[in-house]
């Protein structure tokens, strides 16, 4: 821990003298914490910080336009383009990589569930499932039956390490959920977190914001925090003890990700892509989405605050947008290029303005709730690596089947408990009718088969399979086929033993 006439002279040279104006009214208990809060902080880059965090939030973003282009044909894959035969053989590819042992996923989790309007991490939500299942739980499943059906293909027993990477707000909560729920029958030992770094939120004249009287108002570096944290936390030495070539990063609340998704995995390998995004067409063209495409011949993601509403609108010869490749935040890495990224590139990666509310205490100690927006927080993003990528592809996916994320509270048109929910229902609809089922609804009338039930549309019925009966789908002919099934209807394992029994 740094003396507290190091810190002083640091906060000084700084411009942030300011941070210990109440040092004399606290505890000695409390100056010790500040001052162990204080140590830890970058003090030298803390100018630099300040001064860069007002300077990104007074300059307008830059236009794009001039200089941006689609990602050429030859470097994507298509669920809905590409034959069936390359989907096939993408697909035993990732399987055969993961029964090898070489993949993991890793899960984006540092930030707090406050635009849901909750204190707790969002994988612990509960969407209202007719299981009750939290995104967590789900997604343990998943990993669960991908390390079976790959296991079972080439005949090993495999695994899929899960690396979550949370914050100072979200660490102690989900380790406690994964104890208190077993680790949802995954090895313990097999689910490793880490915590990113936070840095301080800073107000728009440059100055430090006090949470508290011994508190610096602190926020997660964004998930592109990941790349210090993976160093910090010596995770890349886990992933090559345990040979993990191939990473899978995700955020935590699409609750219809696919962990793991050995066709997305295969592509990327067979592509020999050191870095890979998934992403899904555009709803429209002012959809509030980061699109995937060149700028100046290098892949990166654009915000839909950098490209003009005319450049957003342009339409292909088939009337399909020509920047339509929605990011959502879902990525193939190579371990070799997550190495190259933190140990050549992390200095360099763009820093992102997030202006928000933050509490503070005015100039008399007391605390303030701001009714409007009165600190500026920097972040940098996962996805701006792609500029250093040797070989990057894009893969496309259908947004009703792998793309629903949970950020609002329910009332929100969009991306709320409400939309996951049925979303998940409306998948598991298609699946039970693809496989043969008849479904009823509550009235016992049949429903008709269904294929197209869009994202956050009303499902047709409850009906929910448990990862650990179906992945994606597979599987589900023998048990459901010619079935009549009332609904709600939940195929969980012990249904399924019943199903197949009779």
């Amino acid at each position: 821990m740094l003396s507290l006439e190091r810190v002083e002279r640091s906060l000084e040279s700084a411009g942030q003298s300011h941070v210990l104006q109440f040092w004399s009214e606290l505890s000695e208990e409390d100056r010790e914490g500040f001052l162990q809060e204080l140590s830890q902080l970058d003090l030298d880059g803390l100018k630099e910080h300040c001064e860069g965090a007002t300077r990104a939030a007074a300059s307008p973003p830059a236009s794009l336009d001039q200089n941006i282009e689609p990602v050429p044909p030859e470097f994507i894959g298509s669920v809905r383009r590409s034959d069936k035969r390359s989907l096939s053989e993408w697909e035993n590819e990732g399987l055969l990589q993961i029964s090898g042992n070489q993949v993991g996923v890793l899960l984006l989790a540092g930030g707090q569930g406050t635009r849901l309007g909750v204190q707790y991490p969002k994988g612990m939500y509960n969407v209202g499932l007719p299981s009750g299942k939290t995104l967590y739980q789900i997604q343990a499943e998943r990993i669960h039956n991908i390390q079976e059906l790959a296991g079972r293909k080439h005949g090993s027993k495999c695994t899929v390490p899960w690396y979550i990477m949370t914050s100072e707000f979200t660490l102690a909560p989900t380790e406690k959920f994964f104890k208190e729920n077993n680790y949802f029958g995954l090895e313990p030992s097999n689910i490793v977190m880490f915590e990113q770094r936070m840095i301080p939120a800073v107000t728009f004249d440059g100055k430090v914001i006090l949470q508290g009287k011994g508190k610096i108002a602190m926020a997660p570096d964004g998930n592109g925090g990941l790349y210090k944290a993976l160093v910090d936390n010596k995770v890349l030495e886990d992933m090559k003890k345990r040979g993990v070539e191939y990473l899978h990063v995700y955020c935590v609340d699409n609750i219809l990700v696919k962990m793991a998704d050995p066709v997305f995995i295969g592509f990327c390998v067979s592509k020999g892509a050191d870095c890979g995004a998934k992403v899904v067409e555009k709803a429209c063209p002012a959809e509030p989405v980061g699109v995937v495409c060149r700028v100046q011949g290098v892949a990166q993601v654009v915000e839909y605050s950098e490209i003009q509403p005319e450049t957003a609108e342009l339409r292909g010869p088939g009337g399909e947008l020509v920047y339509s490749a929605g990011n959502i935040c879902n990525h193939f890495f190579t371990r070799a290029f997550l190495h190259d990224v933190a140990e050549k590139f992390e200095a360099q990666l763009k820093q992102h303005v997030a202006i928000k509310k933050v509490p503070f205490v005015d100039t008399c100690g007391n605390p303030v709730k701001p009714t409007k927006p009165n600190g500026i927080k920097m972040e940098k993003f996962v996805f701006d690596v792609f500029p250093f990528s040797r070989s990057f592809v894009v893969f496309e996916v259908v947004r009703g089947d792998e793309f629903s994320p949970l950020k609002n509270a329910d009332g929100a048109a969009t991306d709320s408990p409400t939309t996951a929910r049925n979303s998940l229902l409306a998948q598991h609809c298609r699946w039970a009718t693809a496989a043969g089922a008849t479904l009823l609804d509550e009235h016992g009338n049949a429903l008709p088969p269904t294929t197209s039930v869009s994202a956050g549309n009303n499902p047709p019925a409850q009906c929910e399979i448990s990862p650990l009966v179906s992945y994606f789908g597979e599987g589900l002919e023998p048990l459901l086929k010619g079935r009549t099934l009332p609904t709600p209807f939940i195929l969980d394992e012990k249904r399924a033993k019943e199903l197949q029994a009779q």
